[in-house]
């Protein structure tokens, strides 16, 4: 576990050296969520509308993020379009939200194993339920509740650790303990806030800052460091939280004053 933390003291280090720009195409619910957590931890934000602009940002970037929450007809053509040149040009995280549920989405996220992405963020049912329209699992778990999940962290490691092995990088399934894994290695990160689950765009915002990580490190490193910095921001908000609108500004707050050590500090361990 030393050389894990080790990594993580680094690519905190490393973001605020650098400010890396993480592009995104995300839901309109959370755009301004995802933004600031990812200026929060150091890095730089952009927002993704049209089918252009993703071929453009893959050349100046090195990770882009696609959420594929609330769709528009646009994005028929923006959501490919986007992941077929980070796919080819640098990389991008992508968090399948609502997997499963209508047409475009579905075509969308099935459509991405032929270029598949170097992170996958998502709840427990979201990933088990994505590994299976790719056809890497059988089982009948996976049924969504719109964004929530109807599975246990714990449900979805099969099907995490076999979706890591295929996209040959890291997926991160978020719930009350967190499950990271590269299909080699897993590990659980824990702490957070029960206000998560109170507030929308906790997990859209992860998303966005695994892009920021993964712009300095490797799959599996850059997951581990954002949801540890949840985790450990989440807890240090919720000290100082009235409610959800004050936990909010909480997290931000810890966000941006987050270290490597603290990384490095959050609980954890290997499965």
């Amino acid at each position: 576990m030393n050389d894990l933390k080790n990594a993580l003291i680094k690519v905190q280090e490393d973001v605020r050296a650098n400010c890396p720009m993480a592009p995104s195409i995300t839901n309109f619910v959370t755009i301004d969520f995802v933004a600031n957590a990812q200026i929060a931890v150091g890095g730089s934000a952009a927002m993704v509308y049209m089918p252009d602009e993703g071929n453009t940002m893959a050349e100046i970037a090195k990770c882009l993020y696609i959420n594929v929450g609330t769709l528009i007809p646009v994005h028929a053509e923006t959501v490919p379009n986007a992941a077929k040149a980070a796919h080819e040009k640098c990389a991008y995280v992508l968090d399948p939200v609502a997997a499963g549920m209508g047409e475009l989405r579905t075509k969308l996220l099935t459509d991405m194993k032929d270029y598949p992405p170097a992170i996958v963020r998502a709840n427990a049912s979201e990933v088990i339920t994505l590994a299976k329209m790719w056809g890497l699992i059988d089982t009948d778990e996976g049924k969504v509740r719109g964004v929530d999940s109807t599975e246990s962290v714990e449900s979805a490691r099969e099907a995490a650790e076999t979706l890591a092995r295929f996209i040959k990088g890291a997926v991160c399934v978020s719930g009350k303990d967190d499950l990271i894994t590269d299909g080699e290695r897993t590990i659980l990160s824990f702490g957070g806030s029960e206000y998560f689950a109170r507030i929308t765009g906790s997990g859209c915002s992860l998303g966005g800052v695994c892009a920021v990580y993964h712009s300095v490190t490797d799959p599996f490193t850059a997951a581990v460091a954002a949801t540890n910095a949840y985790n450990v921001a989440g807890a240090m908000a919720e000290k100082k939280a009235e409610g959800t609108a004050s936990f909010k500004v909480a997290f931000l707050d810890a966000l941006s004053n987050i270290t490597g050590d603290d990384l490095a500090a959050c609980p954890m361990k290997e499965i």
